[in-house]
């Protein structure tokens, strides 16, 4: 072949272009999955991120959020909206314990947002419903906010209230899908009572429900019968038998006494008992991992409740003094809540077994006329209070709960 020859430098130059070309296609292909990491979860604001806000774009938004509302580098939902060129972040709204996630009181006044200068709406302040006026000038709500998979957290009465205030106003609403940290799998307890919703209870699902937040506004859409414009920005990489820490996900507190995925774990069950004369730990360095009361035989409890025999997990006795909240400087006997296996320990079955323990042992000293509140299930908490075994107090409840996998089942996404 003659190297010198045209038809030669021209093949040259075409088998250069040719390699140029399938370079600069791996490298975009190699960009687009950049992002997503073989085994890492995207929640709904970083697939939403990466889609370049397709999702809102042209809209007038309005974002309930709290601290949790974060993509996996940390950066706030609220922050990335604002400086997204084709969103207009227009109102901010807030759930229980405040934009910052930091306040445990009653009622929140609303606040402004110092990054972008927005009023942040309190929903648990003079309203815990989305007013018209709040409403004014929105095409789309979004709602960003961690959840973590227990009927009476309330953040998920907030959503369920802006799916209805927002229904009558034909305004668009986008969840920002977050994994259920203590699996979305379990699904274990009473389903509450009809008649009986409340801000702890705002529909009828059981108290650990198994749910993601979207999951469950795809339920209160259809079963509700609101007929919302609902979209769902779904997480990516997800697997709903895995707990949070399997994520990679940063956690933050979702609330001031839900310091750990521990804390998360056991709330279903322990939670369930803090509407009674009893301390679950508030004022301590573990909320939800240890219970006591003055009136409690720390000694005692314990060897009654390891006697009984509940899988993956041991009781400890303690004493320790709240320096707030129930009992606040009041020296409590009790136990510490010891998971020894994750995979096999039952909230609920916990939670029943304590409560019954308890009713035997203290029948005039532990109070249940408010047990009832979180527990929203009158046929189980009439059987705690006769002092039930727990496998028949679970027996009560199980065409419910049968009832309700039925039922959730048709609103799953993962």
């Amino acid at each position: 072949m003659n190297y010198n020859s045209v038809s030669y430098r021209i093949m040259i130059v075409a088998i250069c272009l040719s390699v140029t070309s399938l370079t600069a296609n791996s490298q975009v292909i190699a960009k687009k999955h950049h992002h997503q990491k073989q085994g890492e979860v995207l929640t709904g604001i970083d697939v939403l991120q990466r889609d370049q806000f397709k999702q809102l774009n042209g809209q007038r938004v309005g974002l309930v959020t709290n601290h949790t509302g974060i993509n996996r580098k940390w950066i706030s939902t609220v922050q990335l909206l604002s400086e997204a060129k084709n969103v207009q972040l227009v109102a901010l709204f807030s759930p229980e314990h405040g934009f910052e996630g930091k306040l445990d009181v009653a009622k929140i006044n609303d606040a402004r947002d110092t990054g972008t200068g927005l009023k942040i709406h309190s929903l648990y302040g003079k309203t815990r419903i989305p007013t018209d006026e709040m409403l004014m000038g929105i095409d789309t709500l979004v709602f960003d906010i961690q959840d973590i998979g227990t009927r009476f957290y309330t953040y998920i009465s907030t959503m369920g209230n802006v799916m209805q205030a927002t229904a009558k106003h034909d305004i668009r609403v986008v969840i920002l899908d977050r994994p259920n940290p203590i699996n979305g799998i379990d699904v274990q307890g009473p389903v509450l009572d009809a008649g009986s919703e409340s801000f702890v209870g705002y529909h009828r699902i059981a108290v650990r429900h198994g749910m993601t937040a979207g999951e469950l506004a795809r339920m209160f859409n259809a079963e509700l019968k609101l007929n919302l414009d609902l979209k769902i920005i779904k997480i990516e990489g997800w697997d709903r038998n895995k707990f949070f820490d399997a994520t990679g996900l940063p956690w933050i507190n979702p609330s001031p006494n839900m310091r750990c995925l521990t804390q998360a774990l056991l709330y279903p069950g322990i939670g369930l008992l803090e509407t009674t004369n009893l301390s679950v730990g508030r004022g301590t360095d573990t909320p939800f991992e240890i219970i006591g009361a003055p009136y409690i035989d720390g000694i005692t409890l314990a060897q009654k409740l390891n006697a009984a025999g509940l899988s993956g997990i041991s009781f400890v006795p303690i004493r320790f003094t709240p320096e707030s909240s129930k009992f606040k400087n009041e020296q409590c006997g009790g136990v510490n809540f010891i998971i020894t296996n994750r995979a096999t320990f039952h909230p609920l079955k916990t939670g029943l077994e304590l409560a019954r323990t308890l009713r035997i042992r203290y029948p005039e000293a532990w109070e249940t006329k408010s047990l009832n509140r979180l527990l929203s299930h009158k046929i189980t908490y009439e059987a705690i209070r006769a002092g039930n075994a727990v496998d028949t107090i679970q027996a009560d409840y199980k065409k419910e709960l049968e009832d309700f996998l039925v039922r959730r089942k048709r609103y799953l996404l993962y």
